[in-house]
């Protein structure tokens, strides 16, 4: 037999007391006239009673210190049930009732001395610890909706040593400005941040910190609103996500964490195709290469949760595929899947592991993408993403494939570098091979994705000012004008499976018909050296003050502004939100593909002048913007 706990022991007796002190009130108020305790042993059995009454609505169980409506709507029942049992009580040993009206005032005036205290137990402990602590502990405002600021509020209530004192809430609209959520007055909106901070700093209470408690806070208001703050001195953080099925009294202790700088470049969720995704993968076998990457990878994981036949993960690197396996076996384990070591430059063994797996579907995203180490070894460069990607489609073409999808990016319209380049020919074949398939009107889709860089992908420039500000700067910033675009990579990926339903479909599409490319709604370009600011702002510490940023001028193969369209190119929309198409510049796969065999033979006799030579008269709009091995097309 379970053993009682003391508190409920305790409550017991509480509740028991409290049902014996309803008797006389009761009576008194039922006949204020006589006020009549006759007979005393009445109080006993109204204890009884209410106890015996609150046996099946578990009374004494409840925790006074969490009482919330559902715990007032037991007292009420408990408190019905329990002058019901009175009135029979003393209708079989002759209690005499003040007035026929007593068993109602009776379970009103239970439900005033049980629910009362247990209001105002709550109220007295919540009020003592939300934000008002210690005297010396900083001031807060809470940023957010009004749901997410109560549930914070409430989570904050539980803390026995709350960090800091709430001071005031700024709401998302200007509908609740002037009213109050658990006695914190609303003193603006999110719009009104400057205005409310400088009217507090002249009241000398302003805050040290903002705390943003609703997770759709981010873009361009979170980015204003940090700029705001940034002018007081005030720290912004970011609550962790509570909900209302995560009670209060179970959630863990509450820790801030600093503003993402994915939350500041964060844009509305466009809608997705789920059902066409799961139709698209459902039941195929499908390759990705280059799995171990940023864009390889999280294509392998968005895959895996739509259940496909069985997932090849193809990488030329052990540890990174390694990585990508281990834990596609830990989130997806019921999805077959194989890891396969292989180097896509090498045509014999892609054509050997397509003919093994025959997989139904294929993402390439194997390349290398860091344009001053392209640069650097500019035939490596064309071995892997030109001849490269010859390989991987003609393999899947050979094995039907129904279609292949090709990673490419915004470096590849109007190159000036040789990595740009190298795509673009990718691109080219890609494009011919789609448009010989749709004449035919049989044989594999090749679907092209444009977009540009991807948050805190390898070699980006976000994980650079990390670890550039962990050891205390300077940033490094090539161009004070350069800008670039940029998403998430949970977003790029979802538009690539988009654009590969798109691709597939009997969708009527602009130019689809013609070899188009699917290009990413990317939004406006960020100026980098304003994201190395935010960077620095988000760290806690202030630019060109606590943190230096110096320009380095532009690396090899470097340009100001990526474009996301050639100039014969031009955007036309296709209907579907975050996707655009561009208007192809085709050329026939033969031609394409002889040019690209020259290539990679000219690499692999070391001739890199005629290697590059013949990447200049394939794209004509190919322009090294400094003397670099590249520049050799000029010759």
């Amino acid at each position: 037999m379970r053993e009682i706990s003391p508190r409920i022991f305790v409550n017991v007796l509480v509740d028991g007391a409290l049902a014996g002190l309803a008797v006389p009130l009761a009576r008194l108020i039922a006949d204020p006239a006589t006020g009549s305790v006759h007979p005393l042993w009445a109080i006993p059995i109204g204890s009884v009673s209410l106890l015996v009454a609150g046996i099946p609505f578990r009374l004494s169980s409840q925790h006074w210190r969490f009482a919330g409506l559902g715990d007032l709507l037991s007292v009420a029942g408990v408190s019905a049930a329990g002058a019901l049992l009175f009135a029979l009580a003393g209708h079989l040993v002759s209690i005499p009732e003040p007035n026929p009206a007593f068993p109602i005032i009776h379970a009103l005036t239970l439900v005033a001395v049980l629910g009362g205290p247990r209001v105002a137990y709550r109220w007295i402990r919540g009020r003592a610890r939300i934000g008002s602590g210690s005297s010396r502990s900083p001031r807060a405002l809470i940023v957010g909706s009004g749901e997410d600021a109560d549930l914070f509020l409430r989570a904050l209530a539980q803390e026995r040593d709350p960090p800091f004192r709430i001071a005031g809430l700024l709401a998302l609209g200007t509908r609740q400005v002037g009213r109050r959520i658990q006695g914190r007055p609303i003193l603006g909106s999110l719009a009104d941040g400057a205005a409310v901070l400088e009217r507090m700093q002249e009241e000398g209470r302003l805050p040290t910190l903002l705390i943003v408690v609703t997770p759709d806070v981010a873009g361009a208001p979170l980015a204003q609103l940090l700029e705001e703050a940034d002018r007081f001195g005030v720290v912004v953080r970011r609550a962790p996500r509570l909900t209302a099925l995560s009670p209060a009294s179970r959630a863990p202790r509450l820790e801030l964490r600093p503003i993402a700088i994915e939350d500041l470049l964060n844009r509305p969720q466009v809608p997705l195709d789920r059902e066409g995704m799961a139709r698209l993968v459902q039941g195929q076998r499908v390759i990705v290469t280059g799995a171990g990457g940023t864009i390889g990878s999280e294509l392998a994981r968005q895959v895996a949760a739509l259940g496909p036949e069985q997932l090849v993960l193809l990488d030329n690197g052990e540890y990174a595929l390694w990585q990508i396996d281990l834990e596609l076996g830990e989130n997806h384990p019921q999805v077959p899947r194989q890891a396969v070591l292989a180097d896509i430059r090498d045509r014999a063994r892609t054509r050997a592991v397509f003919e093994q797996f025959r997989p139904g579907l294929v993402f390439h995203a194997a390349a290398l993408k860091h344009v001053p180490m392209v640069e650097a070894n500019p035939l490596e460069g064309l071995l892997t993403n030109a001849a490269g990607t010859r390989h991987v489609a003609d393999a899947a073409r050979a094995v039907g494939a129904r279609a292949m999808v090709l990673i490419s990016t915004d470096k590849a319209v109007n190159p000036t570098s040789l990595m740009g380049a190298t795509k673009r020919l990718a691109e080219m074949y890609c494009q011919a091979l789609d448009i010989a398939a749709r004449h035919a009107g049989r044989g594999m889709r090749c679907i092209t994705v444009r977009f540009g860089n991807v948050l805190g992908s390898t070699g980006s420039v976000v994980p650079l000012f990390h670890r550039q500000l962990a050891r205390g700067g300077p940033l490094t910033v090539t161009h004070p004008d350069m800008q670039r675009y940029f998403m998430t990579v949970r977003e790029a990926v979802g538009l690539v499976l988009q654009a590969s339903v798109l691709g597939t479909g009997n969708v009527v599409l602009p130019s689809g018909g013609d070899g188009g490319i699917f290009v990413l709604d990317m939004g406006p370009p960020v100026k980098i050296v304003d994201l190395a600011r935010q960077m620095i702002r988000l760290a806690g510490l202030r630019p060109d003050e606590d943190v230096e940023i110096r320009f380095t001028g532009l690396r090899p193969g470097e340009k100001l502004y990526e474009e996301l369209f050639h100039g014969r190119e031009p955007p036309v929309a296709t209907g579907y939100p975050g996707l655009l198409m561009a208007n192809p510049r085709t050329a026939d796969p033969a031609i394409v593909g002889r040019a690209i065999d020259e290539i990679a033979g000219a690499c692999r006799a070391g001739q890199a002048r005629l290697a590059l030579s013949l990447v200049g008269r394939l794209v004509p709009e190919f322009a090294p913007n400094t003397a670099t091995p590249a520049e050799t097309v000029r010759a």
